[in-house]
């Protein structure tokens, strides 16, 4: 198959080389990316991938993958103007739940297929990409099996979800108290789990309660399960967009405001 990746960050610097290395077509959406994706990962071992670059997308793709962080893409989808789409598919890997009305405004909403990944990934250097969690998971709605299919063959764990807002809650009902927590204390989630384990506990019990206020049914006990197997080293995005002084969504707001 042929992708484009928009946000060649941890994520998508991740799966634009393992994509490469399996023998797919890869082309970076990127002013000024390099050619060649370095990875460091005890899962998947180190190499070097070479991909494609373009400023925006000009050429027939399979699907598009979106890792760009939610605060940047409204920007971030001029780079592939629904005219060239054609019969592409995008397929969001983006925390939260907006972002997916506001891609199937811009393109086709059939084309539109929601994912999500679990994975601690860090862009450390330009083409230099670390994975550091010994989880990676892809969650895929059903129309997007195919691009499943060649994701699963890099070596991720791919799972092909029937219910795409019950997979969007799911994720972020576990991420988003992970990364205000680690946000707020500036720690990580070793220190959280020792130092606001009560905190921890009341906000992944209230994130299920919203999930079932929209519908979503949500079991805090397997979430917090989920955080208790995590390695005590594992940081968070949020907690690294603030400690280098770049923009962080909305839940860090939230959370100093209220003082938790």
């Amino acid at each position: 198959m042929s992708f484009a990746v928009l946000g060649p960050g941890g994520v998508g610097g991740l799966l634009a080389a393992l994509l490469s290395r399996g023998g797919d077509r890869v082309v970076v959406l990127h002013d000024s990316a390099p050619r060649e994706i370095r990875v460091e990962s005890k899962r998947f071992g180190d190499f070097t991938a070479e991909v494609h670059t373009a400023p925006s997308l000009a050429e027939p793709v399979d699907a598009v993958l979106v890792t760009v962080k939610a605060t940047h893409l409204d920007d971030a989808v001029d780079r592939v103007p629904a005219a060239a789409l054609g019969d592409a598919l995008v397929i969001p890997l983006l925390n939260g739940i907006e972002h997916v009305e506001l891609l199937r405004s811009v393109y086709p909403a059939s084309s539109v297929v929601p994912a999500t990944i679990r994975i601690e990934t860090t862009k450390v250097a330009p083409g230099v990409i670390h994975h550091t969690s010994p989880f990676a998971v892809v969650d895929i709605g059903p129309r997007g099996e195919p691009v499943g299919a060649h994701l699963r063959a890099t070596g991720l764990d791919v799972r092909i979800k029937d219910d795409e807002n019950a997979m969007l809650w799911d994720k972020l009902a576990v991420l988003a108290p992970m990364a205000l927590l680690t946000t707020h204390e500036r720690a990580n989630i070793g220190e959280v789990r020792a130092r606001r384990r009560e905190d921890l506990e009341a906000l992944v019990r209230e994130f299920a309660s919203v999930a079932a206020a929209e519908g979503v049914a949500i079991d805090p006990v397997a979430n917090l399960a989920f955080i208790e197997k995590a390695p005590g080293a594992m940081e968070t995005s949020m907690q690294r967009d603030q400690a280098a002084g770049r923009q962080s969504g909305q839940y860090v707001r939230l959370i100093t405001s209220r003082s938790i």
